[in-house]
């Protein structure tokens, strides 16, 4: 079993303005952990360069880039993550530190501050998106706003960012040959209605390993992994 990252370094204070890891973390972390062998074969074989690249959108506290990288190892791939909330950024860095990891940090929305230099190169790619459905006005000013409720402000499905990136084709142009996506959602986000999506862009996507926790939306909601293989262009 992998450890789950330190986050001890962080205080109260820090998780006031960058979002604590919590349930919908640690489903990510389950899902990496479950696909540890494959990943490491995988990028092996998908690398375009001596240096297979980890992208997070939205990183937040850096703990599951931190998390990967136990898995791939800490010199092994480039890990970046980036966040529109400038304190996510330094909490970021600082956890790859604490867990003995070089994690480069970008303030930019989604990928949008690296692109196009990573089309057709990112081996790995992780999203837990804002899924809580809300009112599309408090969606466009939460996603406006560098502060924690971007973190979970999704709009009237709770998808707006996913539909945004699927919309715009940037899943498939970023992903490498055989690059993996893994997307957090939860059963008002409609899992099955993502997963069409990506297939419908040649992508090979699949929702597996589906868990309950309390969401706040009043109950335990169903949340899945989404494990997206990209397929190569070519095939």
């Amino acid at each position: 079993m992998i450890p789950t990252p330190s986050t001890s370094h962080l205080t109260k204070k820090d998780f006031r303005k960058v979002y604590e890891p919590a349930e919908d973390s640690f489903i990510l972390l389950d899902a990496l952990e479950a696909d540890a062998s494959l990943l490491s074969s995988s990028l092996l074989r998908s690398s375009t360069s001596s240096s297979p690249l980890c992208v997070e959108i939205g990183s937040g506290s850096g703990i599951v880039l931190s998390f990967l990288s136990a898995i791939l190892g800490s010199t092994s791939a480039t890990y970046i993550g980036t966040d529109l909330n400038p304190h996510a950024n330094k909490c970021t860095i600082s956890t790859g530190k604490a867990n003995g990891v070089a994690i480069g940090a970008v303030n930019t929305s989604l990928m949008s501050g690296l692109r196009p230099r990573i089309d057709g190169k990112v081996n790995v790619l992780l999203f837990n998106p804002p899924y809580v459905p809300t009112e599309e006005d408090e969606e466009q000013m939460a996603q406006g706003n560098p502060g924690i409720e971007g973190s979970w402000a999704g709009g009237s499905t709770g998808t707006n960012l996913v539909d945004t990136l699927i919309d715009e084709g940037v899943i498939k142009q970023v992903l490498a040959p055989e690059g993996r996506l893994y997307l957090v959602a939860i059963k008002q986000n409609d899992p099955a209605r993502l997963v069409k999506r990506l297939q419908a862009q040649e992508l090979d996507a699949e929702t597996s390993h589906m868990h309950l926790w309390h969401n706040g939306l009043g109950g335990a909601g169903a949340a899945c992994r989404e494990r997206t293989l990209a397929r190569h262009p070519s095939d």
